[in-house]
């Protein structure tokens, strides 16, 4: 594949009339902006939120961190990245139940993996406060099945899958659904040792393992801004690349396969990754046709988003799996990355998030980046 060019014909259209399982609620330009009526940056204390908060400052907001019980002590290390208030819960679940706070308190929620994660995808796109992002996408990447399709269908290379254990004859990766952060994961190389070990009641995919490396591709699409790399009616941008280090599958080499240990594929942290220069293009065709793809299916993504992907050894890209939000390897750039860096200066996804919303509110649309 080369740069990605718009197929013949192919106009950037408005949201198609859509109706998705969960019924998010789409929030119009419902909020009169003024200096005294600007929004507070809001997200579950977990996963990215330092940055979110530390982006949030910097563009001038007011932050709030939903936390589990008491405030977590570890925020007094880092002052910078510490929300101006935090809104303590017992569980989850009670951020649905206290959604008039929270609307009272004029916030604007930032998901990350593991506030949609824990909340539950279902009770998240139900959710009434309003979200950064298009919620419609959470029937599209929280079901293994219909996230395959849209990729399938905007012309990505996947991995193969399988139906059945019993078509199973190579090395397979075995996936639950939802975002675990790779816990439970397994590889088996026939239909015995699938059976042997998977846990029974739980939805999965049978996926060939691809060898190559691995590179985690940090998107962002803003359907306001004009100047860039052109998709649809907005622009697509490329903050960082990382890869995630696995426990326990990235030591197994020190001891050799034939140890008895089995692998697991639990992320336990991230490392910053640079790509030859020659692959941009692809890398960019790739998550082009991913948004081009998500406007006709859904209304489009909006903001941040990671294309989990192997680049083999004829330097072709096979895409394994898509997260629609902002992931934990952006971490890595709070400060920025080599690639955020030429387009601003420290430049991280969490002060993107943050001038996204800023823009949208300066043009009056913030309801084309909220929901």
């Amino acid at each position: 594949m080369g740069l990605w060019i718009p197929r013949p014909g192919f106009k950037s259209r408005p949201r198609p009339t859509y109706t998705p399982t969960y019924t998010p609620t789409y929030v119009p330009n419902r909020f009169t902006m003024t200096e005294n009526n600007i929004p507070t940056i809001a997200t579950v204390c977990s996963h990215t939120s330092l940055q979110i908060f530390d982006g949030a400052r910097k563009e001038g907001f007011e932050t709030l961190g939903i936390c589990l019980g008491k405030p977590p002590k570890f925020y007094d290390a880092f002052p910078r990245a510490k929300p101006d208030e935090f809104f303590p819960v017992d569980s989850y679940q009670e951020i649905v139940e206290k959604t008039p706070e929270l609307i009272e308190k004029n916030v604007i929620i930032i998901p990350h993996g593991s506030f949609v994660e824990y909340l539950g995808a279902s009770d998240f796109a139900r959710l009434e406060i309003p979200s950064f992002g298009n919620k419609a996408v959470l029937e599209w990447e929280s079901d293994r099945a219909k996230e395959r399709e849209w990729l399938t269908s905007a012309g990505v290379p996947v991995p193969v899958e399988f139906s059945l254990p019993d078509e199973i004859d190579r090395p397979v990766i075995v996936k639950y659904h939802g975002a675990k952060g790779g816990r439970g994961f397994f590889i088996a190389k026939n239909k015995e040792e699938f059976e042997a070990q998977i846990e029974t009641g739980q939805e999965y995919v049978i996926q060939e393992f691809v060898l190559g490396s691995r590179y985690y591709l940090h998107f962002f699409y803003s359907p306001l801004r004009t100047d860039g790399y052109r998709v649809g009616d907005g622009t697509l941008e490329l903050l960082g690349i990382d890869r995630r280090i696995e426990s326990n599958i990235d030591e197994l080499y020190k001891i050799g396969a034939s140890s008895g240990i089995d692998p697991s594929f639990v992320v336990t942290g991230n490392l910053p990754m640079v790509l030859r220069e020659s692959l941009l293009p692809k890398v960019f065709d790739l998550g082009a046709r991913v948004v081009e793809r998500s406007i006709e299916l859904f209304g489009g993504m909006i903001g941040p988003f990671c294309l989990e992907t192997i680049c083999i050894d004829t330097l072709e890209f096979k895409v394994f799996e898509i997260s629609a939000r902002i992931v934990a390897g952006t971490n890595l750039f709070i400060s920025g990355s080599p690639y955020s860096d030429l387009i601003e200066p420290d430049l991280s996804t969490g002060k993107r998030i943050a001038q996204e919303i800023k823009l949208a509110i300066d043009m009056g649309r913030l309801g084309d980046v909220v929901s």
